[in-house]
């Protein structure tokens, strides 16, 4: 999440993501971002956009069943994703981290990285200008599949075994 105070009001650009593996296939950057311009409304990201980023990621990576490798974020273990889970357990299943432990997590390296490099020094004047920079920069990484490639390795998790269970 990026907060941008000043003129214009407040606002927020949040983003939900995974890094997608197979074996023998490259990796991939899957998003959703949201931006909130303050008032009324949801905020952030909530369980509908990690359910529809979900959808979207079965739909583009053909032949197979998801994998998730998550923390412990409230969205995951809300009601109604783990109903949306059970519900399509034929195609997804959620493999729990511990509850602190974002070395685990690949998403983790991609936030890291969007903010060492597309926001590190961005001065916005306005929202769409930190939304433009996210996106750009998450599109940037979509096509590095070496750096892809490293946030998976760097977890130290053994994919091909996660992705046969």
């Amino acid at each position: 999440m990026v907060r941008v105070p000043g003129r214009g009001g407040n606002g927020r650009v949040s983003v939900v993501g995974m890094v997608c593996y197979r074996p023998g296939w490259r990796p991939r950057l899957l998003y959703r971002a949201r931006t909130w311009r303050g008032g009324g409304g949801r905020r952030g990201i909530g369980w509908e956009d990690c359910r529809d980023l979900l959808a979207a990621a079965h739909a583009q990576l053909p032949g197979g069943r998801l994998v998730l490798v998550w923390d412990r974020v409230n969205i995951h273990r809300q009601t109604e994703m783990t109903t949306f889970l059970r519900e399509h357990a034929g195609w997804v299943s959620a493999v729990l981290l511990p509850a602190y432990a974002p070395e685990l997590n690949p998403a983790e390296g991609v936030w890291s990285q969007l903010k060492r490099t597309a926001v590190v020094n961005l001065a916005a004047r306005a929202l769409d200008e930190v939304c433009q920079a996210v996106k750009h920069g998450l599109k940037r990484m979509q096509y590095r599949p070496p750096l892809l490639l490293g946030f998976l390795a760097e977890t130290g998790l053994v994919w091909e075994e996660l992705w046969s269970t």
